[in-house]
């Protein structure tokens, strides 16, 4: 059965927060004591707000501590390095600013996601996306870090919406939710590094309907 989705704007329901995995090998160790938990938020707002006031590249480990209040000694026993805490900074602060709706409609909600998620990397605040990346390729050991705080928060809020997808018939059998948002998010990515073109909130839901139709006509065949 052929399923045809809309791309108008649903009234939404309220968002779930989805929670920061945990666990992968050659994680981070979070803070345990109330203490350090203290500590550790206090340098991650810290780092949140020289962001958007001065830029990555700008940031040092001392800037930080002087913010924060939180000795270069204690930071250093929570992150190896300055990208380290940018990535989970930047992660928790996108977290924050963009959830993923549960309008009872699943292929609507992945396009609002996306829709809103270039959104905010296009604003002032999300800009520094690609500083992120910059840093992270400089300073190897930011990594682990980039990996589960920022990157596998933003593919696991999908998850939920592709199982519901998949309940409902929307997808293809035997499709992954992996893959689908490699498929979905990959176009959007590179057109953000790359600048090579618009990201207005049209284009992007042009991009995203291409994903999620493919570019094909109906019933063309790979050998044709």
């Amino acid at each position: 059965m052929k399923h045809h989705f809309s791309f108008e704007s649903k009234p939404r329901r309220k968002a779930t927060p989805v929670e920061t995995p945990t666990g992968a090998p050659g994680a981070p160790k979070r803070p345990q004591r109330p203490r350090s938990a203290r500590a550790h938020d206090a340098v991650l707002t810290a780092t949140s707000a020289l962001m958007r006031e001065d830029g990555i590249p700008a940031i040092t480990i001392d800037h930080i501590a002087s913010r924060s209040g939180v000795s270069t000694a204690t930071i250093y026993k929570h992150w190896p390095c300055k990208a380290a805490i940018i990535a989970e900074a930047f992660g928790r602060d996108t977290a924050k600013a963009v959830a993923l709706p549960d309008t009872g409609h699943p292929i609507d909600d992945l396009v609002t996601y996306a829709a809103d998620l270039l959104t905010y990397y296009t604003s002032s605040k999300g800009a520094l996306f690609g500083q992120l990346l910059a840093t992270c390729a400089t300073e190897p050991q930011a990594a682990p870090y980039f990996h589960e705080f920022f990157l596998m928060p933003r593919r696991a809020t999908l998850e939920p919406c592709w199982e519901r997808a998949a309940e409902a018939g929307l997808t293809r059998p035997g499709v992954d939710a992996a893959t689908a948002t490699d498929v979905l998010m990959g176009p959007l990515a590179f057109r953000l590094l790359s600048g090579h073109g618009s990201l207005a909130p049209d284009e992007v839901r042009k991009l995203v309907e291409y994903a999620l139709h493919g570019l094909l006509a109906p019933g063309t065949h790979r050998d044709s």
